[in-house]
């Protein structure tokens, strides 16, 4: 019997002792997280429940410009959180009969938005890499982002893109991109 008991006392001792060193390694672990490491990831899941009507924005069916779309998307705390929500159902798969004017693939990487209500929205490459080209389609693309933060939050007054975590020109070689663009009705049909 006192065999059988130090077995069990043996088994108990391994059991915490295993259960002291993952909770060591955790914590050393936790220690070793970079501040990007701790930024709310631009994917997160959609959270159940509360959402807003949010216009989007796809391509018209003769091509030329956008039409306005009122779709659900998930509520945000805050402007910040609310214009990631807002691009990430913007980037996210049309359904069908739509036709989104943003390259697949494309990705929010990260959005900020400044006192002044300016939005910087960094997007994956395939914004830029994969798109098709020419002056209407990259004008469709830049202001589906652009139109559907500025037309749904006040209190984003403008949007700058960046690709890949830096600023560029322009996406296809025609929009200029280096400042902050407002909204442009203009492209939207009536």
């Amino acid at each position: 019997m006192t065999r059988q008991r130090l077995l069990v006392i043996s088994a108990v001792v391994l059991f915490v002792a295993a259960i002291v060193l993952i909770v060591i390694v955790r914590q050393r672990a936790a220690r070793h997280i970079t501040p990007q490491a701790l930024a709310v990831p631009v994917t997160a899941p959609v959270k159940p429940g509360r959402k807003i009507k949010a216009l989007l924005f796809y391509v018209s069916m003769d091509g030329t410009k956008l039409t306005g779309v009122e779709r659900e998307v998930a509520y945000g705390d805050g402007h910040a959180e609310q214009a990631q929500q807002i691009v990430n159902a913007q980037l996210a798969a049309a359904a069908t009969p739509l036709v989104s004017a943003i390259p697949p693939g494309t990705t929010l990487r990260a959005l900020y938005l400044n006192e002044k209500g300016e939005a910087y929205v960094d997007l994956s490459k395939e914004v830029s890499t994969a798109h098709t080209g020419g002056s209407q389609d990259e004008a469709l693309t830049i202001y589906t982002i652009v139109n559907a933060l500025t037309t749904n939050l006040p209190a984003v007054k403008s949007v700058q893109l960046l690709v890949n975590g830096k600023e560029v020109d322009t996406l296809a070689g025609h929009i200029d991109l280096r400042e902050p663009l407002e909204k442009n009705l203009d492209l939207v049909e009536p």
